[in-house]
């Protein structure tokens, strides 16, 4: 992993865990929902290329594994989170962004 890689990894850690610090799990809702999400968030964000509607493709970093369905990644050029759904061409944007625990939620 490159110094630019490392940077970019530091930053989503850091961003994911200012959230954390910030989450409301005071209802049963909500500390299901931050369990859930720290049981599925990877340990080392990796680059991964999403597709985009129209055919662009972006390179994201992910931030939860999927459950098989959906997973959830950080997008560098709008500076937010997205939920992303599988595919056979790999992860595909479904317009979910915004904070990494609202994108996970919304599942």
């Amino acid at each position: 992993m490159g110094q630019r890689d490392e940077d970019m990894a530091a930053r989503i850690g850091a961003l994911v865990e200012a959230e954390i610090a910030g989450f409301d799990a005071s209802s049963r809702a909500g500390a299901m929902t931050l369990q859930d999400f720290q049981a599925r968030r990877v340990k080392r964000h990796r680059a991964v290329t999403v597709n985009f509607s129209g055919g662009i493709t972006q390179t994201c970093w992910t931030v939860c594994r999927s459950d098989g369905c959906y997973s959830v990644l950080y997008v560098p050029r709008a500076a937010c989170f997205a939920l992303c759904v599988d595919s056979d061409f790999g992860p595909l944007d479904i317009g979910v962004h915004g904070r990494a625990l609202d994108c996970f939620a919304s599942v």
